[in-house]
């Protein structure tokens, strides 16, 4: 390679190394560049080096809309042509009129400033308030703090406001700091960062320039620069690891404006930063910033006693002079500063086109005038209010959260809930609480303290609400004295400015939740959270003591179910966790592709998991969510519910006869058969029917439809020694592939039966033989009992048992026909393809057949569910009848049918039960006792309730995907007594 060639990249390199960064004010409207400089031209060979000085300035005024205050306007504008405003504060409406006189009498439209970190408020009154950065700080969403500036920079533009002198970008590390602390977002530099940033660029996409501010940074000073010069005693080094960071970071993005605060760096050079060239040499030379400079406000006492503030700013680099007090005195010493040569008249030319370029960019190439009808209502949107609730709501923090205190048990009664410092009239957080769950209200005064710890024995989890640091000191010593085996939640309404951690309540406190504000909606997003039905992904913005630290916080999703200690409730937690192994050998011996678990001890969620995928095909994990076909669970989750509810109301009686509700029965073999001997499988019933052959057109196939062998006929396999033809046709009279209301009926996607099908089903069970032997298994029982319960509540079975049960027992993840209420994604498909019936994927309809052409709602299947509310249904059986503080049966009813066994087998009414004379042909682990209940399904799952010790547990899985025929290696490993036989070891 030539010499010269390399001078030539070497030269381009080390341009390229010190090149500026291009603001996305200018950048983002390169195609107006040429406009602009025509603009610019034009203006600057009309102005004089007068009116060019004015132009570097920025001058406040009142928000008095008088003749006088117009006066000083009309002079400062006419008589030292500034360059723009800054308005004191005061009422919305002033101000706005105000603006449109300034611009109606400058030739040159003025930049019009502001001075909103929090929004408009900061400034005008009844305007939107948003919150401190210090609370913005806590948010993870950053495109929520971006959104905050772009909807800042609308309503800046709504009142004619150019420049926004926001964010604050120092680092809040010193709590002594007596002006920036609540002002900044943080205090770790590269939250900080990103925060400035986000904001940053919300103000300027929506056409409004953002001032990053104090550089080089106010964070770490005890001095406030209104009243004196703080001094920053850092190195360089130091500077550049922490209170450059966002500085650095915002230029590189882009930002198009910088403050320069008034503070003293010896390490960099001579009096205050804002007077100083060596320390905005690093803002424009180190850190490339080719936006405007701004000096701080010269009125502050930090600099205000200064000899030649203004020329002396000037000189050092600032671009535009913020609040010179005397405009006289400020452009005569501006004009000395130019005769004595400090400062050229090039420079001024070329600081004044600077800012006559930004105006060209920022709009003020056009005449200004604000719209004031209705200006009031465009400031004051829905949307603006929409957003600042957004904010505090992403903004609670949750902290420590230890042994998953939060979120609590909205179906237990173990919380209490307490206020400290209470409002009497805002009851919003308690209310929320105790409408979704149980929980006790404890009134709390100096007086009563030994009573109310009396009260609070019995509870678990103890909410204490704290709306001030003041309130709190009175307690802290009784907070303290409240236990260690309880869960201590501290709910923090006010801002964190008044967070101190000092006191020792929140070193032994379970879970601190930062709510930053008592609005309603805030409370009533932090009860979601403690109810696990709301999301918390806030951090801190900035140390709390030496006991929590920027970033700390811990993540509530929404959804999350309560966590519960084993040991708290007599068990062992490691004993339990060899469930886990337990159920991952299943999966990879093939007994299913996944599974869910739940154990309940004293009504509570002890474990609760959920392993492997939604098939061997499908990868999608099955989560604790996750619904299954529950099978034959239908008849002791579902049916059972209906009969005992029927009994408790005196409607039924176990020796009535079937026959006596479903009047199909009358005078066949089956009318003297009692509800009773159905309950316990002892009518005589066949075990099964071949239903469907009903509906299959003979003709569609050739020879018998069921054969022992494959032929050429006969390829599909459907069980060890059963199979039926490729391919048949139904009868159209009975099936259709289209939904109408001939076919209202829903067996799969493309399958649909005639009302007339489930009238024919019944008369099949009307006409069928019964057995000899007394006791036969048969699903046909509890399909007698559905239609028993329906033909007497009128309502059908599913409808019955979401009035009566699941509703009100808040049981979400339970329901016939699933896919009208659930996500097909959200179901674990049954089987892969049911070759049978339906020749497809079976997700989300029910695989037993009997059930699917009762289009889904059997009394022996047709019930999906998850693992927990399962439970919770048996729960509330082995809690007589009780669940969450509201009684669904009587004790008696339960106690009857938890305690009654039959005379001829393990069989109990509606459950199954240990086989106590024969325990290698019972369903359940050796431990089990007699007081066990429970119940098993053909799609690998099972229930079983201890009531003596209080225990439920319940497995579900799809053991039959892909194929039923195939998959029996779930009972051939044991696993379920596998699994209960840990949960009985477990028990201290």
């Amino acid at each position: 390679m030539k010499k010269a060639t390399i001078i030539l990249l070497t030269t381009i390199i080390i341009l390229m190394a010190h090149a500026s960064v291009i603001p996305n004010i200018i950048k983002n409207n390169q195609s107006k560049s040429s406009r602009c400089d025509e603009w610019v031209e034009e203006r600057m060979s009309r102005m004089t080096l007068k009116e060019k000085i004015g132009q570097l300035f920025i001058y406040t005024v009142s928000p008095y809309n008088t003749k006088s205050n117009k006066k000083i306007i009309y002079q400062a504008i006419k008589n030292y042509n500034v360059g723009g405003l800054l308005f004191s504060g005061g009422q919305l409406t002033n101000q706005s009129l105000l603006t449109n006189y300034a611009q109606g009498v400058s030739d040159i439209p003025l930049f019009i400033s502001f001075d909103g970190e929090w929004g408009l408020a900061m400034r005008l009154n009844n305007t939107p308030s948003f919150p401190k950065n210090r609370i913005l700080g806590s948010i993870s969403d950053n495109n929520l703090i971006y959104e905050y500036g772009r909807e800042m920079a609308r309503q800046c533009r709504e009142i004619g406001v150019h420049i926004n002198f926001a964010p604050v970008a120092d680092i809040d590390n010193n709590p002594k700091n007596p002006i920036i602390n609540t002002r900044s977002f943080g205090g770790d530099p590269d939250n900080v960062s990103e925060k400035v940033i986000a904001y940053s660029k919300g103000l300027e996409d929506g056409n409004v320039l953002s001032v990053s501010k104090h550089f080089p940074g106010h964070g770490d000073t005890s001095v406030d620069s209104h009243k004196s010069l703080p001094v920053l005693e850092f190195d360089r080094h130091r500077l550049d690891s922490i209170e450059l960071v966002p500085f650095k970071r915002a230029v590189e993005a882009g930002v198009g404006g910088v403050m320069i605060g008034h503070l003293f760096v010896p390490s960099i050079g001579d009096g205050a930063a804002s007077l100083s060239k060596p320390v905005i040499d690093i803002l424009k030379k180190d850190l490339k910033f080719d936006g405007l400079v701004f000096s701080d406000a010269l009125t502050m006492r930090g600099v205000s006693n200064e000899p030649n503030l203004c020329s002396r700013a000037l000189i050092a680099g600032c671009d535009i002079i913020l609040t010179p007090k005397n405009l006289k005195k400020t452009l005569d010493d501006v004009l000395s500063a130019v005769d004595s040569g400090q400062l050229t008249k090039e420079q001024i030319d070329e600081k004044c086109r600077k800012v006559l370029t930004y105006k060209f960019y920022l709009g003020l190439d056009k005449p200004q005038r604000i719209q004031m009808a209705g200006l009031e209502k465009r400031i004051k949107t829905e949307r603006a209010d929409s957003l600042i609730t957004e904010l505090y709501r992403a903004s609670v923090t949750v902290l420590g959260n230890r042994n998953g205190a939060i979120p609590l048990d909205i179906n237990g009664n173990g919380n209490a809930f307490i206020e400290i410092g209470n409002k009497d009239d805002d009851t919003v957080l308690f209310d929320e609480l105790h409408k979704n769950m149980q929980i006790t209200k404890c009134e709390v005064n100096a007086d009563s303290l030994a009573s109310i710890n009396e009260k609070l024995k019995p509870y678990r989890n103890i909410i204490v609400v704290v709306r001030t640091s003041y309130e709190l000191k009175r307690y802290s010593e009784w907070l303290s004295s409240l236990g260690d085996h309880k869960n201590i939640i501290y709910l923090y309404l006010s801002p964190i400015k008044s967070f101190d951690t000092k006191d020792e309540i929140w070193r032994e406190a379970s879970a601190v939740i930062l709510g930053n504000s008592d609005r309603v909606e805030v409370q009533k997003h932090i009860a979601n959270i403690l109810m696990g039905k709301g999301k918390a992904d806030g951090r801190i913005s900035v140390s709390a003591g030496d006991l929590f630290k920027p970033g700390d916080g811990v993540e509530i999703k929404d959804g999350m179910h309560a966590v519960y200690r084993p040991e708290n409730y007599g068990m062992d937690s490691k004993v339990l966790a060899k469930i886990d192994s337990v159920a991952l050998d299943g999966i990879s011996q093939g007994a299913y592709p996944g599974c869910q678990i739940v154990v309940l001890k004293d009504g509570m969620p002890v474990y609760d998991k959920a392993f492997g995928t939604y098939s061997y095909k499908d990868s999608t994990k099955v989560t604790i969510n996750s619904i299954y076909d529950l099978a034959s669970l239908t008849k002791s989750t579902a049916t059972l519910l209906a009969v005992m509810k029927l009994y408790d109301e005196g409607r039924i009686g176990l020796t009535d006869k079937i026959s006596s509700y479903v009047p199909l029965l009358k005078g066949t073999n089956k009318e003297r058969i009692t509800i009773e001997e159905l309950l316990m499988h002892q009518s005589g019933l066949v075990s099964s029917l071949p239903f469907y052959k009903e509906f299959i057109d003979k003709s569609s196939y050739k020879g018998s439809f069921v054969k022992s062998r494959m032929d050429k006929n006969h390829s599909v396999q459907i069980g060890k020694d059963a199979y039926v033809p490729a391919s048949f046709n139904y009868k159209k009279e009975y099936i259709s592939s289209t939904y109408s209301k001939d076919y209202p009926l829903q067996i799969s996607d493309s399958l649909f039966a005639s009302a007339n099908v489930k009238g024919m089903i019944l008369t099949q069970i009307a006409n069928s033989p019964l057995n000899d032997r007394k006791y036969v298994y048969s699903c046909l029982n509890f399909m007698l009992l559905k239609e028993m319960v329906e033909n007497i509540t009128k309502k059908t079975l599913d409808e019955y048992l979401d009035e009566k049960f699941y509703k009100p027992m808040r049981l979400d993840r339970i329901a016939y026909n699933p896919l009208r209420k659930f996500k097909v994604e959200e179901i674990v498909p049954t089987v892969e393809n049911d070759y049978l019936h339906r020749g497809a994927l079976l997700q989300g309809y029910v695989h037993d057949e009997a059930a699917a052409f009762m289009g889904g709602v059997s009394g022996n299947a047709g019930l999906f569910g998850n693992a927990l509310d399962v439970a919770r249904v048996y729960q509330m059986i082995i809690s007589e009848g009780e669940y969450n503080g509201e009684t669904y049966l009587s004790k008696v009813t339960c106690n009857l049918f938890l305690t009654y066994k039959s005379k001829i087998s393990r069989r109990g009414l509606g459950f199954d039960k240990p086989d106590l004379d024969n325990p290698k042909n019972s369903p359940c682990a050796a431990e089990a006792d007699k007081s066990v209940v429970g119940h098993t399904g053909f799609t690998g799952t099972c229930a079983w309730a201890d009531t003596n010790r209080r225990l439920v547990y319940v497995f579900l899985s799809n053991r039959i995907n892909p194929q039923p025929y195939s998959q029996h290696k779930l009972s051939q490993l044991d696993i379920r007594s596998k699994i209960q036989q840990l949960i009985y070891q477990s028990i201290k």
